[in-house]
């Protein structure tokens, strides 16, 4: 074998080797670790990952093993984004920042809530990092307790569906677009289901000097009480009915926002609902799925389809 072909033989083997090692802890269905796996293989093997504690800690990093083949560094619950512009920073001082990724990894209840005041200084100080918030709508690591990223009418341990309760009484909290009002220079949605999307807008993210943001759709099939195998469809439903719109956003003009999937016809958001254990309780109160309806329809009026 020549030394070019050695060459070539030996990038294909890098190319193709997995970055999030198989064999994790992750329930089956997991939309998370699937999330992850894309994420990685995308940014390469010249990256370094803050993770902080959650389901994607819990999952990959049982003692004495690990899933990631990369340089990791677990932070405390609220620290993912803080741990990594301590990176970011000490790559710059030792003079080695060139060609390294740097990543911040952490689910919605380290992102939405407990880790919001770490990322908002993280945009603000205009680290150039990469956030990518894993959304499956609760603690689930804890419990099923809700967040703020918890949908209306969503049942958890913490806003239980009964005779006096119709489940999570508040809508989601608009994350990505609070992101995007620090003035960074990428946003982004994106979801396992159309993971070309999701590969192309981390690919894009990674390229973009400075503060980037990326929120990723990732269904629970623990939490949202429905088959593993439904995982992809649920994430796909979402987009299709309008649950979860993806767009992308370069600068801080929100008339700027570009919508990367647009179904030709909106499915009903029933045939989401109905899927999933956590809305079940909606199934015989139709007033309350024809207003999780109109909120919808508001959102995507607003998002231009």
């Amino acid at each position: 074998m020549t030394e070019e072909m050695t060459s070539n033989t030996q990038q294909t083997k890098t190319q193709t080797k997995e970055l999030f090692a198989c064999g994790h802890r992750g329930c089956a269905g997991c939309g998370e670790a699937i999330a992850v796996r894309h994420v990685l293989n995308t940014a390469g093997p010249n990256t370094i990952a803050s993770i902080c504690t959650g389901c994607i800690e819990v999952m990959t990093t049982g003692y004495p093993e690990t899933s990631w083949e990369i340089p990791l560094i677990h932070a405390a619950f609220e620290n993912s984004a803080a741990v990594a512009s301590g990176i970011d920073a000490a790559l710059i001082a030792k003079k080695k920042r060139e060609g390294i990724n740097v990543i911040a990894l952490a689910g919605d209840g380290g992102t939405f809530d407990i880790g919001f005041q770490a990322l908002s200084g993280m945009l603000e100080r205009r680290h150039d990092i990469t956030y990518f918030c894993f959304d499956n709508e609760a603690y689930m690591n804890t419990g099923i307790q809700r967040c703020s990223s918890t949908p209306y009418g969503a049942s958890t341990t913490t806003s239980p569906a009964g005779s006096q309760s119709i489940g999570e009484d508040k809508d989601k909290k608009p994350l990505a677009a609070i992101c995007a009002a620090h003035d960074i220079p990428y946003t982004a949605t994106a979801t396992i289901a159309y993971y070309r999307d999701l590969e192309k807008k981390v690919k894009k993210a990674l390229e973009t000097k400075g503060p980037c943001f990326i929120h990723i759709f990732a269904p629970c099939p623990t939490g949202w009480r429905y088959p593993s195998e439904l995982t992809v469809e649920l994430s796909r439903l979402a987009v299709q009915t309008g649950v979860f719109v993806l767009w992308e956003l370069e600068g801080p003009d929100f008339n700027n926002i570009n919508v990367t999937k647009k179904p030709k016809e909106r499915k009903p958001v029933e045939e989401y609902l109905k899927l999933q254990g956590r809305f079940r309780h909606l199934m015989k109160l139709p007033d309350e799925i024809a207003k999780i309806q109109r909120m919808v329809d508001e959102k995507c009026e607003k998002y231009g389809f």
